[in-house]
């Protein structure tokens, strides 16, 4: 039987988790379900899934704090769900670690196509090992190994992901569209900012002051920019 992955749904409203579930068990996936963000972990043990569905607003803990929890462990795919299109979802969940989000109402050709392009994003075969080194900066393709000042560093799927893309075109300018093109599947709409929150993250994590970036440049009106000399010891 046909199967495109299982499915962690984490939803506290019954009636929209009962018809996203009844979908996607049409699509060939398969769902469990979980109510409460306090079910979670011990759920996700159990069932193991390929990508994780999960409610901004749960009781017993909070869908930030479950995605926290998550990435603590595991790399998987998570898409947040939020009823708000507030910035404010946005950028907290991105930051916990979130991979993509979708706004409610949920529609179902959109929640689908979310799916598949996370799944295929981790699921997609892999180029032969390559490493890129810049001074204390030593990124690993095949492992996923990130190490700067001798320390590893641990980055979400997503994160790593936009750095060896950055890195691998280190002293260009990255345009916004090439990036969605890349890692998204789909072109720059003008208003989705995750890769701004991104690089915004990686800063925080490489200890690149925002206020005047030495490794990770935004180019307004183009794109980022990784600054291939700034990871020489000093």
């Amino acid at each position: 039987m046909l199967n495109h992955g299982h499915v962690l749904l984490v939803e506290d409203d019954v009636t929209l988790a009962d018809w996203v579930k009844e979908y996607l068990v049409e699509q060939a996936f398969q769902v469990t379900h979980v109510e409460r963000g306090d079910q979670v972990m011990a759920t996700f043990e159990l069932c193991k899934p390929d990508i994780v569905l999960l409610d901004v607003m749960l009781p017993g803990v909070n869908g930030i704090e479950v995605c926290h929890l998550i990435r603590e462990v595991s790399t998987v795919p998570i898409i947040m769900l939020t009823a708000r299109a507030d910035e404010f979802d946005e950028v907290i969940g991105l930051e916990a670690g979130a991979n993509d989000y979708v706004i409610k109402p949920v529609r179902p050709r959109a929640l689908l196509a979310r799916i598949k392009n996370n799944l295929i994003a981790v699921t997609a075969p892999q180029a032969e090992q390559v490493e890129l080194n810049f001074g204390q900066l030593v990124i690993n393709q095949q492992s996923k190994r990130v190490v700067y000042q001798g320390n590893e560093v641990e980055l979400s799927t997503n994160l790593f992901s936009f750095l060896w893309f950055l890195a691998s075109q280190a002293g260009q300018v990255v345009e916004r569209d090439n990036v969605f093109k890349a890692l998204k599947g789909r072109e720059y709409d003008g208003l989705d900012r995750r890769f701004d929150v991104m690089l915004s993250t990686l800063r925080k994590t490489f200890g690149d002051d925002p206020q005047n970036p030495k490794k990770f440049k935004t180019i307004w009106g183009k794109g980022y920019l990784f600054v291939e000399d700034a990871w020489q010891e000093r």
